[in-house]
């Protein structure tokens, strides 16, 4: 039985329903990114008053610190981290990619060196599949290369068939009752290569795919043409997961092309560098001068708890003398800006009113 179920449609977009062991996600859905098991500067209470519907967590740092033995004796990362929702983890495979010059690439695994204090180990689908089942995260994503931007063809290619393998690899491996596991389509920004690899993960069988190796570097045109060159030969019946993406014009894009389900840094890294999303997706600094004595709102019209309460002067203020409180409040917008976003689409699909929506953002 699939673990997806489409609502409605408008065109390609979706409006769908993920189930999960720990709860039912409603999407199209936008995922905080909680790497170290903390979304950061929020708190798992904070993220119920945002309306978050699930957060990720990332296999190759919570390995290292605070490791397995912790975490298990805590009884697994949700009571270790205190969140009670569905929380997705990813396979390590995007350290692949970031820590290059700390790894070596064999035909099972990766030999990394730790980028905290050198010591070495392995993380392959075997490994990264048993830390998933221990964490008890309720996705699991199978273990891949992200495929580094530029790459030629052959190095695309070459790429491509190690994730294949990997993911069968992964695949193979046993999970805890309940969990799910999604395989990830890469092949860079060569569409033939990100069909073949769709083709070849629909074959192995996953619960959800995801598209990996975007947002590494290309540009959005050539992001949005490995989505279009992925999605159609990805499974109506199952959820599709676009890693790592993106601005709130990008969501708003790829839902267009049938993604599901996003994740990204930039509200929390925006917040923590004093920046703040309004409009239909443009950006502010509250560092800036013109802002010390503008008492209004970081948006008007929006709800969240900083524009509710504090003006841009005072947010302005605690940015200039180093107040914590400050990208608190700016990244606690921020997640709000892209909840809210997701659930203005949810419901945009619903009335069929999505193009117009869409129309906002370009």
């Amino acid at each position: 039985m699939s673990c997806f179920e489409v609502k409605c449609r408008c065109g390609s977009a979706r409006r769908g329903v993920l189930h999960t062991r720990r709860g039912d996600i409603q999407t199209p859905i936008f995922m905080p990114v909680g790497t170290r098991g903390s979304v950061k500067a929020v708190s798992p209470a904070e993220l119920d008053e945002l309306q978050a519907q699930i957060i990720l967590g990332n296999t190759y740092h919570l390995f290292l610190r605070p490791g397995l033995e912790i975490i298990t004796a805590a009884g697994g990362l949700h009571k270790f981290i205190s969140y009670d929702k569905p929380i997705l983890t990813d396979s390590g495979g995007f350290q692949v990619f970031s820590l290059a010059s700390l790894r070596k690439i064999t035909p099972d695994g990766v030999k990394f060196a730790s980028h905290i204090d050198g010591s070495r180990f392995f993380l392959g689908p075997v490994e990264s599949m048993l830390i998933q089942r221990t964490l008890d995260s309720d996705i699991v994503m199978a273990f891949d290369e992200c495929t580094p931007y530029p790459a030629t063809f052959k190095q695309a290619l070459d790429s491509l068939e190690m994730t294949s393998r990997w993911e069968r690899m992964s695949r193979e491996q046993p999970l805890n009752d309940g969990q799910l596991r999604f395989g990830i389509v890469q092949g860079s920004v060569y569409p033939e290569l990100r069909k073949r690899s769709a083709e070849a993960i629909t074959g192995i069988g996953f619960d959800g795919y995801a598209i990996g190796g975007v947002s590494v570097g290309e540009t959005e045109a050539e992001m949005m043409t490995a989505v279009d060159a992925a999605v159609p030969y990805l499974p109506e019946t199952s959820p599709r997961y676009l890693m790592g993406v993106g601005t709130p014009r990008q969501i708003v894009e790829s839902v267009a092309r049938g993604v599901d389900m996003f994740d990204c840094v930039l509200p929390t890294r925006l917040g923590r560098h004093g920046g703040a999303y309004v409009g239909n997706g443009e950006t502010i600094s509250l560092k800036a001068a013109k802002y010390a004595r503008d008492f209004t709102p970081i948006e008007e019209g929006c709800s969240c708890y900083a524009c509710k309460n504090f003006t841009r002067a005072y947010i302005r203020h605690l940015l200039n003398v180093g107040e914590i409180l400050g990208m608190r409040l700016l990244t606690l917008h921020n997640l709000h800006y892209y909840l809210n976003l997701a659930a203005r689409i949810r419901t945009a699909l619903e009335n069929g009113t999505f193009e117009e929506l869409r129309a906002q953002f370009r």
